[in-house]
């Protein structure tokens, strides 16, 4: 049997409005998805666990390893704002940024951080390794490039003292081999996706 939003969010502490919020985001994203491709998955069912589930699961991880005070957090490669809007959603304090190089789907984050009213989540259109902002404490991807490139394309954007947070599929061996000597990749865990058989992985490296 498939577990609901309410039972898949129980082991994070979310709050009832914040469950609602994800509810109100995966309305959106079906919504949108119709019309403008923003993903491969259609179900709204597999919706609910490939992408809000899948998200959800950074939430224990990252409260672990995350700096004390206020946190930055980049998101690369959002696509639909995933994880970036599901963390703005877990974590109000936090400032998420969202960048991703379809125009489309940074107007989608724009548009559900203002229906879901979102203030802590920032909508860009640009190739990362061409923008320029402060740097982040977390520079998080979900499926965007090898561990190399995505730690070549953003090195700029992260704090000296930040961290990567790379979310795969099966444990990335061949990757973290083939990654420079100045990355130093210190956690790697299973994540335990619910209602999700598929396996899923998270990388943390630094400088």
């Amino acid at each position: 049997m498939s577990l609901t939003l309410e039972e898949a969010a129980a082991p994070f502490h979310l709050n009832g409005a914040q469950i609602d919020k994800l509810a109100q985001y995966l309305q959106l994203l079906q919504k949108w998805n119709a019309v403008y491709n923003l993903s491969a998955v259609r179900d709204p069912a597999d919706m609910l666990t490939h992408h809000i589930f899948d998200s959800l699961s950074l939430l224990p991880t990252l409260q672990e390893h995350c700096p004390a005070g206020p946190t930055r957090i980049l998101d690369v490669g959002s696509g639909a704002g995933l994880p970036g809007i599901v963390l703005a959603i877990a974590f109000p304090e936090w400032q998420i940024t969202c960048i991703d190089t379809v125009g489309k789907k940074a107007a989608f984050i724009r548009q559900a951080a203002l229906q879901l009213q979102l203030p802590n989540a920032l909508a860009v259109h640009a190739r990362v390794e061409q923008w320029s902002a402060d740097p982040f404490h977390l520079v998080v991807s979900r499926a965007f490039a090898s561990l190399a490139d995505f730690a070549r394309l953003t090195h700029t954007h992260l704090h000296p003292d930040g961290v990567w947070v790379a979310m795969k599929g099966k444990h990335p061996r061949e990757e973290i081999a083939a990654l420079p000597a100045t990355v130093n990749v210190f956690h790697v865990e299973q994540l335990a996706v619910p209602g999700l058989q598929a396996e899923r992985c998270l990388v943390m490296m630094k400088r």
